[in-house]
């Protein structure tokens, strides 16, 4: 049972150590193949579907970002199944509820008529997260992505979207791991810095570009495409 265990562990942490370097990358096709691989891979304790959900997760997110609705589509309704066996494990809750409120999302970026139905359970979701668990950062950047991409008329804050993400780093920088690369963080760091550049905040937006570098020199996206941006935009 030992040997059972340390050899799961180590399988965990070579996917994240994939999925981390698919990121940075920006090589989505290895991301893809580490999901497919454990999806395939028989019969998996809670941690492994934990793992895989996460990875579903920022999967879908960059599909629906990319113009693969049908793609999308095809693993969000795998995630939501993963959800289903979850949800019967109290431990994981609130790390469900904060799924569900995402997954609400993507429903919505996939059928804008869905909104009126799906935006108060992705809100309900979201809330019922953190009311469980209010150290579930994930809770707290659901409730962010609630108020950035709800329209100003409807209530919605970019402010306030700032607001939740920045506790969200609060929480997710308190139990991080130094020594262990998380895509989670460089995504919500990310975030946060796009956050502060869409509310004119370049400063803040190229100290958090800045924070990122330092922690992931390779990151692509923000080394070849993002920071180069705002600091173009500082000069002018």
């Amino acid at each position: 049972m030992l040997l059972l265990l340390v050899a799961t562990k180590a399988i965990g942490a070579s996917y994240r150590c994939q999925i981390y370097s698919a990121y940075i990358s920006n090589n989505m096709c290895r991301w893809k193949e580490v999901i497919d691989t454990i999806e395939t891979s028989g019969q998996k304790p809670d941690s492994f579907l934990i793992e895989l959900v996460n990875y579903q997760y920022g999967y879908i997110a960059w599909c629906l970002g990319n113009n693969r609705e049908e793609e999308g589509r095809k693993y969000l309704e795998k995630a939501e199944s993963v959800l289903e066996i979850l949800k019967s494990d109290s431990r994981s809750l609130s790390l469900v509820y904060a799924y569900k409120s995402a997954f609400y999302g993507f429903r919505i970026a996939l059928g804008k008529l869905a909104a009126p139905l799906l935006g108060p359970r992705s809100i309900e979701s979201a809330r019922e997260a953190v009311r469980i668990d209010p150290t579930n950062y994930l809770g707290y950047v659901q409730l962010g992505n609630i108020e950035f991409y709800m329209p100003s008329v409807f209530g919605g804050s970019k402010q306030e979207a700032l607001a939740h993400y920045l506790k969200a780093e609060e929480l997710l920088t308190a139990r991080s791991r130094p020594d262990e690369p998380d895509w989670n963080y460089l995504s919500l760091l990310t975030v946060i810095a796009q956050s502060y550049s869409y509310t004119g905040d370049l400063l803040s937006a190229k100290k958090y570009l800045e924070l990122i570098l330092r922690v992931e020199p390779e990151f692509l996206w923000v080394k070849n495409e993002l920071y180069p941006q705002v600091l173009n935009k500082l000069k002018q």
